[in-house]
């Protein structure tokens, strides 16, 4: 969804994963070791995300909200959806620009700038930590995710690969009866079938094609 917006993804050549040891920066056994050169990954994330703006598929969601309900739920952890206007949206896997206390995980703050820093604490005195699910960990937004996504009329499944779950089981959650299109370039891992209609564009032309699809239905 947001690499136009020159946002590296994770799973695809040349992603971010290929880059980087997993267990390293995005683990809490990698926090509880290095710290720094995890502070140091998402703090590089995140000067990126300051620099980025919201591309047209970010744009063409927030436009489909004169016409529909639209309830976004994401993987991605920028703030692009709300800088596009979007009015609804549930992050399964935290937001970049926000970090969250060590000892009490209610205690979450809104950066203002891109660095977080060792010796960075909460109200509390705890250290600071990026506010993002790491691997390993719960996903917590997935108690309402599911609900939502076995409650839709119509379930768009944008720019992901559907090989990261829980997330991708979401699919599974859509009604059986109901329309369901898939926007990514790529051959994400899904069953083909009469319910589902494969739109093979970036987000940016994706969302055009399907607006038009569904304003035309």
């Amino acid at each position: 969804m947001s690499a136009e917006s020159g946002l590296k993804t994770f799973r695809e050549m040349g992603g971010i994963w290929e880059q980087y040891d997993v267990t390293e920066v995005a683990s809490p056994q990698g926090w509880r070791q290095h710290p720094q050169v995890v502070l140091d990954f998402y703090n590089q994330r995140r000067k990126q995300l300051f620099e980025s703006a919201p591309n047209a598929g970010h744009y063409g969601l927030a436009e489909l909200e004169k016409q529909f309900n639209v309830q976004i739920i994401t993987q991605n952890v920028d703030d692009l959806h709300e800088r596009a206007g979007s009015s609804n949206i549930l992050h399964l896997h935290g937001e970049l620009k926000k970090v969250r206390s060590t000892l009490d995980a209610s205690l979450v703050y809104e950066m203002d700038q891109w660095e977080l820093k060792l010796g960075d604490t909460c109200e509390k005195g705890a250290q600071l930590r990026p506010h993002i699910v790491w691997f390993g960990e719960a996903v917590p937004a997935m108690e309402t995710a599911i609900p939502l996504a076995s409650s839709a009329d119509i379930f768009v499944v944008i720019g992901t690969s559907l090989n990261v779950y829980p997330a991708a089981g979401l699919l599974n959650d859509a009604p059986a009866h109901v329309p369901i299109y898939l926007i990514d370039p790529g051959e994400p891992a899904f069953t083909p079938s009469e319910q589902i209609t494969h739109i093979k564009e970036v987000a940016s032309t994706g969302v055009q094609k399907l607006t038009e699809l569904l304003l035309n239905h």
